[in-house]
């Protein structure tokens, strides 16, 4: 059973990168691989694009990518798995064991109620907050344990961002929910 606490928090992106092959010929790959664009004057990588999970690769001659786009770690693996097999039909050998890992996690959740964004600025430690709302209208709070920023904006909506796991993004939320219960 889904815990109710968390019930509105939502895997907006998941970003991982990681090493696929020793090497790959993007020019080859490119050209072989529907969805797949190279344009070395503006990006020295290919960008891959996937329709089902949504998803994009970017691809560098080193062997090293980088997945962007999905929202759950299912469709993160689906991904790579089409990519993998799409570098296996244009020819190129990849690692038996590709080394990719989740870098970044970016979460909304909706607190459910109005913050006042000025107390919170008043009342929160200053070495951790930025709030210029003249410049951008969400209070950035970072979190330094685990390591997550979260937006907060004053309707009550926030962004969290910098986990690698769902379970980083829950501990920031606890820990953001504390300090505003203790302050609200």
């Amino acid at each position: 059973m889904a815990d109710k606490k968390y019930e509105s928090l939502k895997i907006e992106n998941i970003v991982a990168s990681g090493a696929i092959a020793e090497s790959i010929d993007l020019v080859e790959f490119s050209k072989t691989v529907k969805n797949c664009e190279l344009n070395k004057k503006r990006f020295p990588g290919a960008v891959y694009r996937i329709k089902e999970p949504k998803m994009a690769s970017l691809i560098f001659s080193t062997g090293k990518i980088v997945l962007t786009g999905a929202r759950n770690n299912k469709a993160l693996t689906d991904g790579l798995a089409i990519l993998i097999k799409s570098l296996k039909e244009a020819g190129i050998e990849t690692l038996k064991e590709p080394k990719v890992a989740i870098n970044n996690m970016v979460c909304s959740y909706d607190l459910g109620k109005y913050i006042n964004l000025n107390k919170l600025t008043v009342t929160l430690n200053v070495e951790n907050i930025e709030y210029e709302p003249e410049q951008f209208p969400g209070l950035v709070y970072r979190i330094k344990d685990p390591k997550i920023v979260v937006l907060i904006f004053s309707s009550g909506k926030i962004i969290l961002t910098g986990g690698k796991t769902l379970e980083d993004v829950k501990k920031g939320l606890d820990i953001l929910e504390q300090k505003l219960e203790s302050i609200m």
